[in-house]
């Protein structure tokens, strides 16, 4: 406030008479005052909710609204309800052939959920209870495949992210060489290796070269990720090299790997019905929507429904993980929103 002048007498001092305004009690309270005063007025429960807002509450409210990803996600569920139980959806036995019988025999779509709904294949086997039971091999090896590329792909890409300098010129080159093979043709030679192909060799071998594209995603995360003020404040407190990756950069650099990681999923399902469908990679007694659509291009003239439905079934499989990966993309991205 003005300072009184001492020489000016109170009659005539005209700073006498001024009453302190809201401003000057701002002034004398300060900022932080004020402050004070404005936390006092916010209620508990508002800050409780401020708190609890997370990237992954954001983006588990917003996939509730988006029709795609209920569609998908409730196909995934039945597809893995079938893969697991089976037993639940026929009772025909999917390895029963009846040649005098049952040859080619068209479908009868009377016959709801029976041996008979989808017709017989060229051995004389139900159609349906393949396409039921081929669904157990087709998304064991898309999941386990898409674990063991995440598990791999994570750690290589952040040890090099985190790291830098030449550990992350070495991964990153091994990355390269890797990323020079391709993905079937891999496989196919590393199948050949194998005396018997069954469903964990096929992971062995899609997921031993399917790795790379999990490391780059989740490098370049986290190379943005440790530049964050948190990141920068933890390690200048003394947190370790462990806690840092594991506390704070994994979690905020895991989004778009998981995004990569369920579309690729289908991409991985697919190369298993394609590797099956060469010859090369699950074969009989095994049951496989690659080894029915392999076996149906014999007779696709005579029976095409023979090759309809277990490319159907294989279809609405890779097209439900590919709509689940690019609504959950869709949620994590603000930018998108």
């Amino acid at each position: 406030m003005p300072e009184r002048n001492e020489d000016i007498p109170d009659d005539h001092d005209p700073l006498r008479n001024i009453q302190p305004t809201d401003s000057d009690h701002l002034d004398y309270v300060g900022q932080q005052g004020l402050a004070v005063e404005q936390e006092t007025l916010i209620e508990p429960d508002t800050v409780k909710r401020e708190q609890a807002r997370s990237l992954w509450g954001d983006a588990w409210r917003d996939l509730r609204k988006r029709p795609t990803f209920i569609i998908s996600a409730l196909l995934i569920v039945l597809l893995v309800v079938i893969a697991i139980w089976p037993g639940l959806f026929t009772d025909a036995d999917p390895r029963a052939a009846d040649l005098t019988k049952d040859y080619l025999r068209k479908p009868d779509y009377t016959d709801f959920f029976g041996a008979g709904w989808f017709g017989y294949d060229g051995q004389g086997r139900s159609i349906y209870a393949r396409v039921l039971y081929g669904a157990r091999a087709s998304i064991t090896v898309g999941i386990c495949v898409t674990l063991a590329v995440t598990v791999l792909g994570g750690l290589a890409g952040m040890v090099s992210g985190y790291f830098g300098g030449w550990v992350d010129s070495v991964i990153s080159r091994i990355i390269d060489i890797f990323f020079g093979i391709p993905l079937l043709l891999g496989a196919l030679v590393l199948l050949n290796a194998f005396s018997t192909r069954t469903v964990w060799s096929v992971v062995i071998a899609l997921a031993f070269l399917g790795w790379t594209q999990l490391a780059r995603v989740m490098r370049g995360s986290v190379i943005t990720v440790k530049q964050s003020d948190y990141v920068v404040a933890g390690r200048a407190l003394g947190a370790g090299t462990g806690r840092l990756m594991f506390r704070h950069i994994l979690p905020n650099a895991l989004a778009p790997v998981i995004v990569v990681a369920t579309i690729a999923l289908g991409g991985y399902i697919t190369a298993e019905a394609t590797l099956s469908f060469l010859g090369i990679g699950l074969q009989d007694p095994t049951i496989s929507w690659g080894v029915d659509i392999s076996s149906a291009q014999k007779v696709i003239r005579q029976a095409p429904f023979a090759l309809f439905f277990p490319a159907a079934a294989l279809s609405v499989t890779v097209l439900a993980f590919i709509m689940l990966g690019d609504a959950v993309r869709d949620a994590l991205d603000p930018k998108l929103r």
